[in-house]
């Protein structure tokens, strides 16, 4: 029996948006009126740069370990860890030796995230 069309999966949903952030890391972008979500698997050890965006943005580490990075602070995560950034704040990643999957929460939705593509749009990287 198909599920509602309002029920979605993380494991490779065909609606979510296809982005490739950077070397190593991808996500899967599912954006609603008020709040977007986007499923991000990274790869053993990836990296993505630091950078800032104005939106809020909420991380759950769903599977893996990963170091989040935030205002110049490393902190190693696990498996139930979640975090917040708000908007303005520099913050990166960095996969664990075994990959990660995170379920990164925006508010409000980013623009350039709901089309596929590459990269972290319009956010402002760390140089």
């Amino acid at each position: 029996m198909p599920k509602a069309s309002w029920v979605y999966q993380l494991k490779n949903d065909p609606r979510g948006i296809a982005r490739v952030l950077a070397e190593g890391i991808e996500t899967s972008v599912f954006p609603g009126k008020q709040v977007m979500i986007s499923v991000v698997r990274i790869a053993p050890n990836a990296a993505g740069s630091v950078h800032s965006h104005p939106e809020e943005q909420w991380g759950v580490l769903l599977e893996g370990s990963c170091t989040r990075i935030q205002d110049g602070e490393a902190v190693q995560c696990e498996v139930g860890d979640f975090w917040c950034s708000p908007g303005g704040s520099m913050h990166g990643i960095r996969g664990g030796p075994e990959g990660a999957v995170v379920l990164d929460i925006f508010s409000p939705p980013r623009e350039e995230y709901k089309v596929a593509g590459s990269g972290f749009g319009a956010a402002t990287v760390q140089s």
